[in-house]
């Protein structure tokens, strides 16, 4: 980050403390995370969020593909259509076997084939957020208004630095695709503390998807990797893209919310995008920006 970048990331600060938002910006913490970002060949962001307030921010905006991390958001309005209704998470859902299309990862598709069977919303939602299936989800964009209804909602909450726009299918036909749901980190980290927080809907939604995400099988040389012997517990939803034309990876992904010894949450997102290195080097690249975050939150708490 140059001192230009930096100055506009303090008049920020300072426009959202006089207008009464909680949220501030530690440029401390970006000089930690520069030395690890800077040597990449990749575009990387982070944002985290501590006590409702952006600690970190860095490379933060909007051209982020999300890839399967936008599963959370469909989640959250999925959540919120049950919710307002009063019907529960297992309300069952007839899946058709031309609904689960092939050459896509799908652990759905493996364990039932054939198709036609009724699943629960909880169990398709299980699916998609500890599985990452994209199957699942492309069954929950049609039963739950597709991408535009995430979209439309997610705005609803006052959210703004993030688009919502196509399936997983589309993207898969189409990688260039994969740039139309997008967002900024800080805005992942922020939507993140606001479920954590005070999510806009019934607690039996929110202790499922928390749950839910605390059991995530995806990822895990990622974020917690990161955090590994420190006595945290995670729950987070990763997202990985296709490689381009160029052979460079589209999205590598992970964000989530992290509760550390004292009972305290904080969240962060990790967007990488158009890395020409190995997925290896990116999770790695995650997890020693998860580290840091957590070691410089655990330094602040010391003081």
């Amino acid at each position: 980050m140059n001192d230009v970048d930096r100055s506009l990331l303090l008049l920020l600060a300072a426009l959202l403390l006089l207008t009464g938002c909680r949220t501030t910006l530690s440029p401390a913490v970006d000089r930690e995370l520069e030395p690890i970002i800077a040597p990449k060949k990749a575009r990387i962001g982070v944002g985290a969020v501590w006590n409702h307030r952006v600690i970190a921010a860095v490379n933060d905006d909007c051209g982020y593909p999300l890839m399967s991390v936008m599963k959370f958001h469909q989640a959250l309005t999925v959540a919120d259509v049950l919710s307002r209704s009063g019907t529960p998470l297992k309300r069952m859902l007839f899946i058709a076997r031309d609904e689960l299309k092939p050459d896509t990862w799908s652990p759905l598709r493996n364990r039932y084939p054939l198709g036609d069977k009724a699943l629960s919303v909880l169990e398709l939602l299980e699916y998609t957020l500890r599985q990452s299936d994209n199957n699942a989800c492309d069954i929950l964009f049609r039963r739950f208004g597709g991408p535009k209804a995430v979209d439309r909602y997610i705005r609803s909450l006052g959210f703004d630095r993030f688009a919502l726009a196509v399936t997983e299918e589309e993207m898969h036909t189409d990688p260039a695709c994969c740039y139309a749901n997008r967002s900024a980190p800080t805005e992942m980290a922020l939507l993140l503390d606001r479920f954590v927080d005070r999510a806009p809907f019934a607690t039996e939604y929110r202790d499922f998807i928390v749950r839910t995400m605390l059991a995530c099988t995806t990822g895990t040389d990622r974020l917690p990797a990161g955090l590994a012997n420190t006595g945290t517990v995670i729950g987070h939803k990763t997202g990985t893209g296709d490689r381009d034309k160029q052979g460079d990876q589209i999205g590598f992904n992970d964000a989530g919310f992290v509760r550390i010894p004292d009972g305290e949450w904080y969240t962060i997102a990790v967007f990488i995008r158009d890395s020409a290195q190995e997925k290896a080097d990116d999770a790695r690249t995650i997890a020693e920006i998860s580290e840091a975050v957590f070691r410089h939150i655990s330094g602040l708490k010391k003081k």
